[in-house]
């Protein structure tokens, strides 16, 4: 089949959260891109991967930058203009639309990515971006320390492209550009003798990956019937005990994330037992805001302790194992729906919630699965400097507070969050300081024009707990954008704009005017003092 030559400034592959705000933030700045997409939806945690925003408690007044906070508005707004809200909604300046506890913000997959391609739409209809959906690369020209082009595929039509620019702009939520392109890089777990990290491992083990999840949408329907096909291999993850634990994945006892020595226990649904419910940690639509009814129950997404799959890894494996251990997740997630349906106990004494229904509408696809799993822990660049859990960590941290960065590009907040890996099974859910994100986390050892643009910055595998989520993610793929168009105008690399205290006052005068907040204002430093 014949190739497609295509050439822009900056080549970004993923159209990830962080490979979206990164080619808004480079088109912003006059440069032409292009970018792929392995699915049909750009937005990744947000839409294909159908995960809420986990933020962080001061992010309605600080801590994100305005187009994250533009994107935000953008959700409130769209259900303000397009839903039959109440009074009540239309006049919350916060609306959380689901109402979910997971999020002050829980809302529709489909409604972040009509937001997110609404934010796109100027760009994308003057061809300053170019997005190639259902397009993955499968392999890179390097020269030296320069990556040349790109070579893409279009897996639904075979199609190929040969993509060329000064930029290239890794937003894959499992860092694939990284080894296509020969650029160093970290994978799995470090031992404390590399890091000094106190929970770090005593070896290293590159396979020691966090759990990814499938996530599901589902409904409940009072009286109805929707139990689907008894899932293949229901029976062994319905027997499956962690090494962390002595109950089966499948119940209402997980480990306490606070201290995973202990069990928490929850149950489905509000009740006046004080168990927290599950149904709406992560619930996505409450008809209880509409002043009319709609055609739809609350519908809430699986993506619980029940579903986290850490089997595998899925990445550092071969294509075919990727595959086989993305269907395992898959099919965890359809045994945990069955036994919802099925077996699950009830407050009431009884078994199962027939009822509850898979909603592949709200998703965009046919099973009520993501289209895509959800990924925590990706490949990370060797940089130039290295985030670890010493920066973060209240505790290591101690008096000293949260750590400030002469070359900081952004700011975030979330705990060292660790879902169990797929080797040791560890997890833990660490005390931390606001962060900052330092510039020097995305300079390459050695490659001269490759930045990362999502979670995979410079940083450890504990220190990924945290920058990992969406308004961190957001925000280094913003600062990539902005960078590589930086380099771009000025003709310089990356590691010159680090290097030069002219050159990084002048791009982190730019990120400021672009509204990207580069510290934690006082407010924040007085409430933690």
């Amino acid at each position: 089949m014949q190739t497609t030559f295509m050439e822009a400034d900056i080549v970004i592959i993923g159209a990830s959260l962080g490979g979206v705000a990164a080619a808004r933030a480079a088109a912003k700045a006059g440069k032409r891109v292009v970018m792929t997409e392995e699915t049909d939806w750009i937005g990744g945690q947000l839409t294909s991967q159908a995960v809420p925003p986990d933020e962080h408690r001061w992010i309605e007044s600080f801590g994100c930058t305005a187009s994250y906070r533009e994107f935000r508005d953008r959700v409130r707004a769209y259900y303000k203009n397009n839903y039959p809200l109440t009074d009540e909604a239309m006049g919350n300046s916060i609306l959380n639309p689901g109402n979910g506890w997971v999020s002050r913000i829980a809302h529709e997959p489909k409604v972040a990515l009509r937001v997110l391609e609404d934010m796109l739409a100027p760009y994308v209809n003057t061809r300053q971006i170019q997005i190639l959906y259902n397009t993955t690369a499968i392999s890179a020209d390097t020269q030296g320390p320069e990556i040349i082009s790109v070579r893409a595929r279009n897996e639904k039509s075979g199609e190929e492209y040969q993509l060329t620019g000064q930029y290239f702009l890794d937003g894959t939520d499992n860092g694939d550009l990284l080894p296509m392109t020969g650029t160093e890089y970290l994978i799995g777990s470090e031992s404390v003798r590399q890091t000094g990290e106190p929970h770090a491992l005593d070896e290293a083990d590159p396979e020691d990956i966090q759990s990814i999840t499938h996530v599901a949408a589902v409904e409940y329907v009072e009286g109805g019937n929707f139990t689907i096909p008894r899932p293949a291999n229901y029976e062994f993850w319905r027997s499956y005990t962690p090494l962390f634990g002595d109950i089966p994945i499948l119940s209402w006892f997980t480990a306490d994330v606070k201290d995973t020595a202990k069990r928490k226990q929850y149950t489905m649904f509000p009740n006046d037992q004080g168990i927290p419910s599950l149904w709406t940690y992560r619930r996505i639509v409450d008809p209880f805001i509409w002043r009319e009814p709609l055609p739809s129950g609350e519908v809430t997404l699986l993506n619980w302790a029940q579903n986290d799959y850490y089997l595998a890894p899925v990445i550092g494996v071969t294509a075919e194992q990727k595959r086989a251990h993305a269907e395992q997740a898959k099919e965890l997630t359809l045994s945990l729906v069955y036994w919802l349906q099925t077996e699950a106990p009830r407050l009431d004494g009884g078994k199962g919630y027939p009822g509850v229904r898979l909603r592949g509408d709200v998703l965009g696809t046919e099973d009520g699965l993501a289209k895509t799993a959800y990924i925590r822990e990706s490949r990370r660049l060797k940089a130039l400097y290295t985030i670890s859990e010493h920066d973060v960590s209240k505790e290591l941290r101690g008096d000293q507070g949260i750590k400030r960065y002469s070359d900081s590009v952004g700011v975030g907040s979330y705990h060292l969050d660790l879902h169990p890996t797929t080797k040791s099974q560890r997890s833990f859910y660490i005390p931390n300081y606001p962060y900052e994100i330092p510039l020097g986390s995305f300079i390459p050892i050695r490659m001269t024009n490759y930045l990362p643009a999502c979670k995979n910055i410079g940083m450890t595998q504990i220190a990924n707990g945290c920058y990992r989520l969406h308004p961190t993610e957001w925000n280094i793929g913003e600062a990539a954008g902005y960078l590589a168009a930086y380099s771009v105008t000025h003709g310089i690399r990356p590691k010159q704009v680090y290097e030069s205290a002219e050159h990084l006052a002048s791009f982190q005068q730019l990120l400021q005017e672009q509204g990207v907040e580069l510290h934690w204002p006082d407010e924040v430093y007085d409430s933690l003092y």
